[in-house]
């Protein structure tokens, strides 16, 4: 297990769409993605993000990216979009090397500090592959829950990945923010 140090907190500009895809692609698709537990290889081949989504996602309203960086070098990110009083949660990727280290939990611990202080956000809702069953108990542990509301894989759309099998499905999970007042 590494150690964690205190990450650094920031938004992402234009200038890291190429470093965020490089991060997010080698935390869930191919051989590199084996080095941590996030990978998604055995459920799904190709890409997971590319240049275009991330840009898209930098430059619409009530969205941010956060970067968490040690020493200057990009370990972590997370992509949050203010959707009414809840916020969603998604593209989270932990350098492979670096997950299990605690760092993953100190970004979604920023994720949240920053839809609840920022946004006035009232809980925060994410869409997890349902097979990813380890991955659903690690958002468990922290506060979320299990929805049993599902929607479906969008298969044949290959900007998010070649499914390797016919059953993939997304659950939503949630997590209400204290802290919020009216």
């Amino acid at each position: 297990m590494n150690t964690v140090l205190t990450p650094v907190f920031r938004k992402a500009v234009e200038a890291d769409v190429d470093a965020i895809v490089a991060l997010v692609q080698s935390a869930y698709r191919g051989d590199a993605s084996r080095q941590g537990w996030t990978t998604e290889a055995d459920l799904l081949d190709g890409q997971r993000i590319d240049p275009d989504g991330v840009a898209e996602v930098l430059a619409a309203p009530d969205s941010a990216v956060l970067l968490a960086a040690i020493d200057g070098e990009l370990l972590a990110c997370c992509h949050i979009e203010r959707q009414g009083d809840a916020a969603y949660f998604g593209m989270f990727a932990v350098h492979p090397p670096r997950q299990g280290s605690g760092l993953g939990r100190l970004v979604l611990a920023e994720a949240e500090r920053y839809a609840r202080q920022v946004w006035q956000c009232r809980a925060m809702h994410m869409k997890v592959i349902d097979a990813r069953g380890d991955l659903m108990a690690w958002y468990e542990r922290r506060g979320y829950r299990r929805t049993g509301e599902y929607s479906p894989f969008p298969y044949g759309d290959a900007r998010f990945g070649l499914p390797r099998r016919d059953d993939l499905r997304f659950e939503l999970m949630v997590k209400d923010l204290p802290g919020v007042t009216a």
